[in-house]
């Protein structure tokens, strides 16, 4: 073998070495995208609303903060999981930042109800942020004080370090998109969704 095809081999080998070293952040960032998890409510309402902000690539209903793994629907209406509804948000951080998701998330629910959003009651409908890095943890710290000032009453979200996911049945994913009739849809969210799109489209 010549030094030269030897030197070659030898920096291919270190190019692959390389390239395995590379951590999974790394690759996210080639994505340009990023995750925010987040609850304020039923979680058909919440998906509704940010799947239709800008820089949201998507928004899937979920559970999380609880105990049980791989819970149910049904599990998780019984209050005994721990577990939250909450949406996860791939998000676009050169269209929409997170500080602006947060904003929204305040805006939209109210936080100063413990374990319930009108009707909706129980710890699965607790308003509730998990963050994925500190940074997240301090922009939502940042954005919970700020929006102190809009209410009366003390604000209720937690602010927890995000663990793990658990995707919500099939049937739960745009379900408002889905169930347009459905009374809980029009009643609720729909009236919900036409104020956010009407205040959007004056901002």
């Amino acid at each position: 073998m010549t030094k030269a095809l030897l030197a070659l081999m030898l920096g291919v080998l270190t190019m692959q070495a390389a390239d395995q070293t590379k951590s999974p952040q790394a690759t996210n960032a080639t994505n340009a995208t990023a995750l925010a998890t987040f609850g304020g409510g039923c979680f058909w309402c919440t998906e509704a609303l940010f799947e239709r902000v800008k820089g949201v690539k998507s928004a899937v209903s979920g559970y999380t903060a609880g105990t049980t793994e791989n819970p149910t629907y049904k599990q998780v209406c019984s209050g005994l999981t721990g577990h939250a509804e909450v949406i996860q948000v791939e998000y676009d951080p050169k269209q929409v930042s997170y500080e602006t998701l947060l904003e929204i998330f305040f805006d939209t629910h109210d936080p100063t109800t413990l374990n319930r959003q009108g009707n909706d009651e129980g710890t699965q409908y607790r308003s509730i942020i998990l963050y994925h890095d500190d940074a997240q943890k301090q922009i939502a710290e940042k954005v919970k004080r700020a929006s102190a000032a809009n209410y009366k009453r003390p604000i209720t979200t937690e602010i927890v370090p995000f663990k793990k996911f658990y995707v919500a049945e099939d049937y739960h994913q745009d379900y408002f998109a889905k169930n347009p009739n459905v009374p809980y849809c029009a009643f609720v969210i729909r009236p919900k969704l036409q104020k956010f799109l009407q205040k959007k489209g004056k901002s």
